[in-house]
């Protein structure tokens, strides 16, 4: 089972925004929301739960039960914003029934296999795993020697440092770190770091987008069409 926070607002990607939560906002002509879900569909995750918020009916009238996606959707509503944590802590009478289950924001567009979070906190004591990866730099960096520019590179990932990815696989015992109300990498995450039962999987050569702004969608919207492309 997977749940997708998706009851953001969206700020910067007003005005459309406006109208549709955040995992609504379209790429390539389809939403967000319904790669997310062929994207799960792809590693056998059937039954999907939507946590939502801001403009739920929007999503409740797009996707329904899920079947025309092949997979069973649930939804839990929050009736006022709980941040990203007690999102998840409101699904815990679903969510805590399960042996190990997947959480991702509803915002990122991402090709890494979550199979290797599942099986890592499976075969492991911790409590939670989250998906890493390098940062990618903003900036395109010079390449120097001396004060004689040799090349450039266009946005490098920055391999010292990692960021959460913002997919995680989590033991029913992690909502225990979970607020009624607060965002999960300011309370849960954090505590459960302190007592040793949060891990990581770092992935390296996979797709990954975070959608904050218009340049996000405009980059994302390129690589569904060459990834259509290289299909055919």
């Amino acid at each position: 089972m997977a749940a997708i926070l998706a009851g953001g607002f969206g700020k910067r990607l007003r005005p459309f925004t406006e109208e549709f939560p955040k995992p609504m906002v379209s790429i390539g002509g389809r939403t967000l929301l319904e790669y997310q879900i062929e994207w799960l569909r792809s590693f056998g995750f059937s039954e999907v739960v939507l946590l939502v918020g801001y403009k739920k009916e929007k999503i409740i009238e797009h996707f329904g039960s899920g079947s025309r996606y092949g997979v069973k959707i649930t939804y839990v509503v929050e009736d006022e914003p709980l941040g990203t944590g007690g999102a998840v802590k409101n699904a815990e009478h679903i969510l805590s029934k399960e042996d190990v289950f997947l959480v991702l924001n509803g915002d990122i567009l991402t090709n890494l296999n979550p199979l290797l979070l599942v099986e890592k906190v499976n075969s492991s004591r911790l409590l939670g795993v989250i998906a890493t990866i390098p940062l990618p730099s903003p900036y395109g960096i010079l390449e120097l020697e001396g004060e004689i520019v040799k090349g450039f590179v266009e946005k490098p990932l920055l391999r010292d440092y990692w960021i959460n990815a913002g997919v995680y696989a989590l033991k029913p015992e992690a909502l225990e770190y979970f607020p009624e109300k607060g965002d999960l990498e300011k309370t849960a995450f954090p505590a459960m770091a302190r007592e040793g039962v949060l891990g990581a999987v770092k992935y390296t050569n996979v797709f990954w987008k975070a959608i904050d702004t218009f340049k996000d969608l405009e980059e994302a919207s390129k690589y569904i069409e060459e990834a259509e492309k290289s299909k055919h």
